[in-house]
């Protein structure tokens, strides 16, 4: 650390990213990326003539990317607000909505208290209940932003559309961001009640079911008002924050309905018969709405856990906060994938 560096920063903790190792290196199921490939259509529509158009700005607008949004989506174009994957989004939810301070879970992404140190904001982290489920009456009447990862994570536990709408209705003067990045694994989204919620913001990205990590995509689907606000933040900090090929990609995946279906159910049931292998070999596992799964073993702790996985060729997600510490986070893999996992995970229960 520099002398230079501004005070607010100097005892940050920063948040950190899932290890990237090498390629096939490792079975990586510790960062939530899809195994599938982007839709077909993507593959084919980033071509030669749109790589020579690189030398140009993209649209600061990003007008095929938010269209193709609003159609997917049924809502106004001017309801939409793309950004450099949604980490981005919520960055701009922080810094237009952060006054008052934003109420969020305890345990849940770890961006949130880093977001709120960044930007100045008080951030208020509210204790889980014992089962890892979000205590709605927790966020009734909070008196600044509410945000809720919904399926939470690393737990995948899903509130219901009438748990989300009881916290909007109970919070008409303050703004509730809905962080949907899992939604699309069997969670139910709240993007059904922007028509009655003009202070609601639904936060979503392509990097899980879309299949579109590395193209760096997110997006935000909320009232006009509220999207200009957004916008505002967008125009302030980088217009051009969506590259052209993304734009495409993004653009190409939203259309691309049937394959993005396919992707989500098989995942789907690749998380269920995984959980089921699991809990068949003495392991917790908490409901999953997600694209994986939080789970501990009863016959060591979650840290031995992850380093023989680590030591057989396995990448998971583990925690050193004490809450969580017994679990690891399981991507859902490949069919094949979560195969190895399972067999590889039996032989260690067994040693």
């Amino acid at each position: 650390m520099s002398r230079f560096l501004h005070s607010r920063y100097q005892d940050m903790e920063p948040y950190t990213p899932g290890e990237q190792p090498g390629e096939n290196e490792y079975i990586k199921l510790n960062t939530n990326e899809s195994p599938y490939p982007p839709s077909p259509g993507v593959l084919s529509a980033i071509d030669g003539e749109q790589t020579k158009r690189l030398r140009l700005y993209s649209d600061p607008e990003g007008k095929v990317l938010v269209d193709a949004i609003a159609g997917f989506y049924g809502v106004d174009r001017k309801q939409v607000v793309v950004g450099n994957g949604s980490d981005e989004i919520l960055a701009f939810c922080y810094m237009a909505f952060g006054q008052r301070g934003i109420r969020y879970p305890e345990i849940s992404y770890g961006f949130y208290p880093v977001f709120a140190k960044t930007f100045g904001v008080d951030g208020e982290a509210v204790a889980l209940q014992k089962d890892f489920s979000i205590r709605t009456a927790d966020y009734h009447h909070a008196g600044k932003t509410v945000l809720l990862a919904n399926p939470n994570a690393p737990t995948g536990i899903c509130l219901s559309l009438d748990q989300i709408e009881d916290i909007l209705r109970t919070n008409e003067e303050d703004v509730v961001i809905i962080d949907e990045a899992y939604v699309d694994f069997g969670g139910e989204s709240s993007v059904k009640l922007l028509s009655r919620y003009d202070n609601l913001v639904v936060v979503q990205t392509f990097s899980k079911s879309r299949n579109l990590a590395g193209a760096r995509l997110g997006f935000a689907l909320t009232s006009e008002a509220l999207a200009e606000d957004l916008n505002k933040m967008k125009f302030s900090f980088n217009p051009y924050n969506v590259n052209r090929l993304s734009m495409i990609a993004g653009a190409e995946a939203m259309k691309d309905r049937e394959y993005f279906l396919e992707c989500t159910g098989r995942i789907q049931r690749t998380r269920e018969k995984t959980a089921k292998a699991l809990r068949e070999l003495g392991f917790t596992v908490l409901p999953s709405k997600a694209n994986f799964l939080f789970a501990r073993p009863e016959s060591m702790g979650g840290d031995v856990y992850f380093r023989r996985l680590r030591e057989k060729g396995i990448l998971v997600r583990h925690w050193t906060n004490p809450k969580i510490a017994d679990y690891v986070r399981i991507t859902i893999g490949s069919e094949e994938e979560m195969e190895r996992f399972c067999q590889v995970t039996k032989e260690i229960v067994e040693e």
